[in-house]
């Protein structure tokens, strides 16, 4: 066990880094396949949890292809721990030097099981809609943690003094609340439209054509004030900040683009996918630029960004 212990990183290295970027990539990448499971209607592929029928852990011959697609969905959170649990051992020997790694990592290896749990919860439901959202909104805070996550490896812990004016932070969380209340109206849409998960599903009872309406109010309010966040980063002359905005402009402006498409084509299946992989891509793109508004530590452990 000292042998293990000794051979692990004594500071931000290229191990630490790698395995950050998997747990952001992993932590979007079950979003997309919990997104096919549901837009083809497998959602009740494995009709009961933690089994995926009442006699067997895994999907049989019988269940067909939404078997398959509901249980190869489940592996996946294996993959997800497996990640995290190496994430976490891998900063345990600089935990004192870089404590906010540690939390993170923490945080993120007790999260995903309970993500896990609250799965289960939406097939014991029968795919109740808003245990769906809740299963979604889930997924957002762990992508969020690991956009955290891979900021703070690559840039350093955060540090005391704003590294922005007040009036470009206050701006900056206006828009930040703004992502947030477009992907909750979001997820109402969602309850509310064809892609239940199952053909036996319920909705949510509310009007979907009016919902995507108040969904796009909130979404072009967060790109207007994403283009001011851009042209003050760039007034500010913050290389940083300047980047992060920019790829935040650029996955709301894909966002709004695949939002129009599948209104106008009929809520086509894949549309719907890339739609909710984006809002992850734009959870963690919000989070990055929030974590840029304060100067890094001068302490960091971490090479510079």
């Amino acid at each position: 066990m000292k042998a293990v212990f000794a051979r692990l990183p004594q500071r931000v290295d290229a191990r630490i880094r790698v395995f950050a970027i998997a747990t952001l990539v992993a932590q979007i990448l079950i979003v997309g396949t919990g997104g096919a499971v549901r837009l083809t209607g497998s959602g009740l592929g494995c009709p009961t949890w933690p089994r995926c029928t009442a006699e067997s852990f895994v999907t049989t011959p019988e269940m067909g292809i939404h078997g398959i697609i509901e249980f190869g969905n489940r592996l996946l959170t294996f993959v997800l721990v497996a990640i995290a649990i190496i994430m976490f051992v891998l900063v345990l020997r600089i935990r004192r030097e870089r404590r906010d790694l540690f939390v993170l990592s923490l945080l993120i290896g007790l999260y995903v099981p309970i993500q896990a749990i609250i799965g289960g919860i939406t097939v014991l439901t029968n795919l109740n809609p808003y245990v769906v959202g809740l299963h979604f909104l889930a997924s957002v805070v762990l992508v969020a943690l690991s956009a955290v996550l891979v900021y703070r490896v690559f840039v350093g812990p955060r540090g005391q003094a704003l590294a922005v004016p007040g009036w470009y932070r206050a701006l900056a969380i206006v828009t930040a609340f703004l992502v947030a209340v477009t992907i909750l109206v979001g997820i109402l849409v969602t309850g509310s439209g064809p892609h239940a998960g199952d053909g036996g599903a319920a909705r949510n009872g509310l009007d979907p054509e009016f919902l995507q309406h108040v969904h796009s109010w909130p979404a072009y309010a967060t790109f207007a004030a994403t283009l001011a966040l851009v042209v003050g980063a760039w007034r500010l002359r913050s290389r940083r900040l300047l980047a992060l905005t920019v790829a935040l402009f650029g996955v709301e402006g894909a966002q709004i683009v695949v939002g129009l498409a599948q209104a106008n084509l009929g809520l086509p299946e894949i549309l719907v996918g890339i739609h909710m992989v984006l809002a992850c891509c734009l959870a963690a793109a919000m989070t990055a630029v929030v974590c840029a508004l304060r100067e890094s530590s001068p302490e960091s452990a971490a090479p510079s960004a």
